[in-house]
């Protein structure tokens, strides 16, 4: 790994881009326990009220996508994910300051969680775009490897820091230190130097989308994991954002219980890593559906409430599969979506992948307090088994291959 990582860094820009996502990924590790038990905290409020609050921050996220993908293919990617962080750590610090000072209420949280949804749809299309700018296409996938891998460290340190945060100091001071972490982020992205855009003829944002469309309808591959995806992140982010924190929150350490979920998944994201950058993967997403239908047990474990401990583990397992996939999913389409037009092809992955994902987080309070919050995340379980494995049955996903540069 240190050879690679030696190696890597000789890229002019890829130490800034690693050292940012280290910073930023430590704050997105605090957050998720401080909001969602911040939320619950507030006197009065329920857990339709924490769904509410996870859709105001992903539905404008989703809603802008397209917009965002254009945008990140006329300008340099990296301002714009800088511009973003820096921006959106003014946001977060409002949320932050909400709590320690005592004013925190459910509008607020969803005025500022949509404004930093809104930059997020900026941020996420240019994001994708930067690391194919820095690196050659034989070093992709062990870059994709190695941005995941300590991105994941920062991740477990702030799981790990989130749960301790919350419960000494309060959720307002952990989402401060991730208002922060967003700055810092940003400024680190912002002074990296990419080679000046390619002229293009000035077109006009339909067009530009069309050309998008046109890049991502006409691979069946791209089409069909996307299709499945819409199912899964449903499921999947109803339990990271609403179900998993309920699960824990009415077993007496809730905050802490559910930071150890979030450091184990990450712990086991950070194994995934790893062994993405000692395997090609021939048949790529074969493995990478097959590692994703791997993702239902935590669903399962979390709803049958068994032991803490059995739980963590297929939390670890849910990591190392995610991890596993997301390299395969990120080195698939740069490999094979041209350069000019990756930014629009990959607003159109997301959107398509999360397209009703903010309905899952919306609806997933009100259903938990209907027929509870364990038969609720067993039928989330059965849901994204299902939609993984239904992408096998297509040629185009069993044939496609990351050629060995």
């Amino acid at each position: 790994m240190i050879s690679d990582l030696r190696d890597l860094s000789r890229n002019k820009g890829f130490v800034p881009l690693v050292a940012a996502r280290f910073v930023s990924n430590i704050g997105n590790g605090l957050s998720p326990v401080a909001l969602a038990y911040g939320v619950l905290a507030i006197k009065g409020s329920t857990a339709s009220d924490l769904s509410l609050v996870m859709v105001a921050r992903f539905a404008p996220t989703i809603i802008l996508m397209l917009v965002g993908g254009v945008i990140g293919d006329r300008f340099k990617r990296n301002r714009i994910v800088g511009g973003s962080d820096i921006i959106g750590s003014v946001f977060a610090s409002v949320s932050a300051i909400s709590f320690i000072l005592g004013f925190a209420n459910i509008p607020l949280l969803c005025l500022m969680g949509g404004l930093f949804g809104v930059l997020n749809a900026l941020w996420w299309p240019a994001f994708s775009g930067v690391l194919p700018e820095i690196l050659p296409k034989a070093s992709l996938q062990k870059g994709n490897a190695v941005v995941g891998l300590i991105s994941n460290f920062a991740v477990v340190i702030g799981a790990l820091l989130g749960g301790t945060v919350v419960t000494l100091f309060g959720p307002g001071w952990a989402l401060l230190v991730d208002a922060i972490s967003f700055f810092i982020a940003g400024l680190l992205v912002w002074r990296i130097d990419l080679p000046p855009l390619p002229k293009k003829e000035k077109n006009s944002m339909l067009h530009d989308l069309k050309v998008g469309w046109r890049e991502f309808s006409s691979r069946s591959w791209v089409v069909v994991v996307v299709l499945a995806f819409t199912f899964i992140n449903f499921c999947f982010e109803a339990t990271m954002s609403v179900l998993g924190p309920l699960a824990f929150h009415t077993r007496g350490h809730g905050p802490r219980d559910w930071s150890f979920n979030l450091a184990a998944l990450t712990v086991g994201m950070i194994i995934g890593g790893v062994i993405s950058m000692k395997i090609h993967f021939r048949r790529p997403l074969i493995t990478g559906m097959l590692a994703i239908s791997m993702t239902a047990l935590w669903n399962f474990s979390i709803g049958m409430e068994l032991a803490l401990s059995i739980i963590l583990l297929t939390a670890i397992l849910t990591g190392i599969s995610m991890e596993v996939f997301n390299v395969i999913w990120g080195t698939s389409m740069q490999t094979n979506i041209p350069e000019e037009s990756y930014s629009r092809v990959v607003s159109y992955d997301v959107l398509g992948s999360f397209a009703i994902a903010p309905v899952g987080v919306a609806l997933a309070g009100p259903l938990s307090e209907w027929i509870g919050t364990s038969h609720t995340l067993l039928a989330g379980g059965f849901i994204i088994l299902i939609a993984s494995l239904m992408p096998l049955f297509y040629t185009s996903v069993r044939n496609l291959r990351i050629q060995k540069l």
